[in-house]
């Protein structure tokens, strides 16, 4: 497997620490606010990439945080607290906001068959780890205290800008405006790693720490709990584009420091998801999420779709439009499977046909995490001259890596229509009995069971409702 590194800014060899095992750190959503789509697309494609390497044989330990504390509306350490501010927004606490949308962002990712990360961890429950590693860095000379907050000092770094030759200007990224400039830095570029009371007073959430009552900052909380959950030498971290700088930059910078070695080998970074008016970002107002999505009538996976026919390294535009010929382009796909599904003779799977497509989708997948050319050799797949059973066997096994459900929407395509062709007298008995089980008439029930059987139908009760089917 190839994969670009984004500090190399080459397409590289993928050669975990460990061999058979990798160690993958996820940066989690800041839990103020649903997520929208345009995030929603890093976490799709950073699923694809834990789904493949456990395809191709790796033993993956996926671990992500969940941002209830610290992460400030400005990436630069200012402005308000994320949380605090939605707090505020919906007249809750911090705690009841963290809860609300680390819950629906679960949901969300349901939907969109996106695997929970074996280990998740809120920011709020390593305070302790966080102060042992603020701590050492001072020991260590890489931290100092100033106006009452712990900041990283990124001159003491042989190289800090490690993802690109950033300057100076480059150190107004998220800066709001308005916003004043901290004063208490020694050099533009440190950063924060511990807030003291002196700075926030309305901060809802504080502990005491060796330097007084405060909160840490965003940075320190996934250095720290990926070092707890993978250990000192990380594989490979995922996140969107815009965590590139600052935050993943002070990952770094206080990683390594820490440990005294290098850290991470490989970092996976998935651009941004835009509309006609650029990126797409809560602060600008452009807020699509998936539920708007479903109430416009869209099933989630179609998004999933969309995402997966554009390579992860380019920017994607979204527009209805182009949702429409997913959504067009999906159905048409899970169509075609479910008339293979019907097939009455499907032979048998064929082991060099079976060996032989899949190595194609491998390859796609092998160079750079290709999805849009493994959809390709799906549809190779399907135009193949082999068995349909190794057609099926092989849109199996590649949805293992796509999740896009493609067996399970097919199997409802096939009832839909099973259904549609069930004629109306057949209908109205089922809706009698029905009816007579409401009013526990078993026996009567049970006689118009008999009469549906007797007319060439069966009829039964499934956690979906009652299902009527032609007998075979």
């Amino acid at each position: 497997m190839r994969i670009y590194n984004s500090t190399s800014h080459k397409v590289e060899k993928f050669i975990p620490k460990t061999e058979g095992k990798v160690q993958m750190y996820t940066c989690g959503p800041t839990v103020y606010h649903f997520a929208h789509i345009g995030n929603l697309r890093s976490y799709i494609m950073e699923d694809v990439l834990e789904k493949y390497l456990d395809y191709a044989g790796y033993d993956v330990n996926r671990v992500m945080n969940i941002t209830d504390v610290g992460h400030l509306t400005s990436d630069g350490d200012t402005g308000d607290d994320k949380m605090l501010k939605g707090a505020k927004r919906e007249h809750k606490t911090v705690m009841e906001i963290a809860k609300f949308y680390t819950d629906a962002f679960f949901q969300d990712c349901k939907k969109l068959n996106i695997k929970k990360p074996d280990t998740v961890v809120p920011a709020t429950t390593y305070i302790g780890e966080f102060i042992k590693v603020i701590r050492s860095l001072m020991e260590k000379g890489y931290a100092y205290e100033a106006g009452g907050n712990i900041y990283f000092d990124t001159s003491k770094l042989k190289k800090y800008y490690v993802f690109g030759d950033f300057g100076e200007e480059d150190l107004a990224v998220g800066v709001r405006e308005g916003v004043e400039a901290d004063d208490n830095k020694r050099n533009k570029a440190d950063f924060v790693l511990w807030f003291t009371k002196s700075k926030f007073d309305d901060q809802e959430l504080k502990w005491n720490s060796p330097w007084g009552i405060g909160y840490p900052g965003w940075h320190i909380e996934c250095s720290c709990i990926s070092m707890k959950n993978n250990g000192e030498y990380l594989d490979i971290h995922c996140g969107g584009i815009d965590n590139q700088f600052p935050h993943h930059t002070n990952e770094i910078a206080q990683s390594e420091s820490f440990l005294g070695h290098p850290w991470c080998s490989y970092w996976f970074h998935v651009h941004h998801l835009n509309t006609s008016g650029g990126k797409m970002s809560k602060s600008k107002g452009e807020f699509l999420t998936v539920s708007l999505l479903e109430e416009k009538g869209y099933d989630p996976l179609v998004y999933r779709f969309f995402c997966l026919q554009s390579h992860y390294r380019k920017s994607l535009v979204f527009s209805y439009e182009n949702l429409d010929n997913a959504k067009a382009a999906y159905d048409k796909l899970t169509a075609r499977i479910a008339q293979l599904m019907g097939e009455n003779d499907k032979g048998e799977i064929a082991a060099a046909d079976f060996e032989r497509l899949k190595s194609g989708f491998s390859a796609a997948m092998d160079d750079d995490l290709n999805t849009s050319n493994a959809i390709t050799a799906l549809y190779d797949v399907l135009k193949a001259d082999i068995s349909t059973a190794t057609k099926l066997a092989l849109t199996e096994d590649f949805d293992r890596v796509l999740s896009l459900g493609l067996s399970d929407r097919a199997k409802k395509l096939i009832e839909k229509s099973a259904e549609e062709n069930i004629p109306q007298d057949i209908r109205d008995l089922a809706a009698q009995r029905a009816e007579a089980r409401k009013a526990k008439n078993f026996s009567l029930a049970d006689e118009l069971r008999d009469k549906i059987s007797a007319m060439g139908y069966v009829i039964e009760e499934t956690r979906q409702g009652t299902k009527i089917s032609k007998k075979a």
